[in-house]
């Protein structure tokens, strides 16, 4: 059972990479990830350095990947029940994630948005078995590096990017948002992003997650007032994000000291 799950992690791990490997080498239906992106302008996107941290989601990926083969813990007891269940669940997020960089290229926003919800499920399934398992088993230093951390980084992105899809997804269907200007909707959006980061932060007591939102905000912060991005045009939306930021930093500090402690 664990080698035919180990043979699923991998076939759909790789469909993964190269799908979103194709969407911007090709790129899928004549356009970029971002510039579908570009397409919904709205004030709660990041700048697109922010985007980068795939790169480094991707690689922590792989070294699940890896460690769930047993070629990086050839010589440790593992854990299998908890590596069955989270291969499993991984290999649906991958199989969502390369289906939503098609409905993403080809504009099919209301489907992407599905999808999204699905990956993020999928992550909060993953991540809430692991700290199950931490408090019952502690989890070897391998196992923290190898299963707990890719998906700390994943989910804390995958949350910020669920509220993105929404956005997007509003935007795509023209929606006049009850009345109230799209300014103080994405103050509101913010600060309802930080409350979630910040509860699931404490709650998973996971300074790794709470680090990705930080660097999301960031993104976004740097969109609001980098002449490439709005130019400081929307004074509340950063004064939010600044508050949101200093809001998350304390509480990811205070994780980190509680823990050394």
């Amino acid at each position: 059972m664990k080698k035919s799950i180990s043979v699923l992690v991998v076939i759909t791990f790789i469909a993964m990479i190269v799908v979103n490997a194709l969407a911007n080498l090709l790129p899928i239906n004549g356009v970029d990830t971002g510039g579908v992106s570009d397409a919904y302008q709205n004030l709660f996107a990041p700048a697109a350095l922010t985007f980068a941290i795939w790169g480094l989601i991707y690689l922590l990926l792989a070294g699940f990947t890896f460690y769930q083969l047993g070629i990086i813990n050839k010589n440790d007891s593992i854990n299998k029940a908890l590596l069955n269940k989270v291969g499993i669940v991984f290999s649906i997020s991958s199989i969502a994630n390369a289906l939503w960089i098609f409905s993403w290229h080809y504009k099919i926003i209301y489907l992407s948005m599905g999808l999204m919800a699905i990956i993020l499920v999928c992550l909060i399934i993953i991540v809430n078995a692991i700290r199950k398992e931490n408090l019952t088993n502690q989890l070897t230093n391998k196992e923290k590096v190898f299963v707990k951390l890719p998906f700390s980084i994943y989910f804390g992105w995958i949350t910020v990017a669920t509220i993105a899809n929404m956005t997007t997804l509003l935007v795509g269907i023209g929606w006049n948002g009850f009345g109230i200007s799209e300014t103080i909707w994405t103050v509101i959006v913010i600060a309802v992003g930080a409350v979630i980061g910040i509860l699931t932060i404490m709650r998973n007591k996971d300074y790794a997650y709470g680090l990705v939102i930080i660097w999301a905000y960031i993104g976004i912060l740097i969109k609001h007032m980098s002449s490439s991005g709005f130019a400081g045009m929307y004074p509340a939306v950063i004064t939010t994000v600044i508050i949101a930021l200093a809001l998350v930093v304390v509480a990811d500090v205070f994780t980190i000291v509680k823990k050394a402690h």
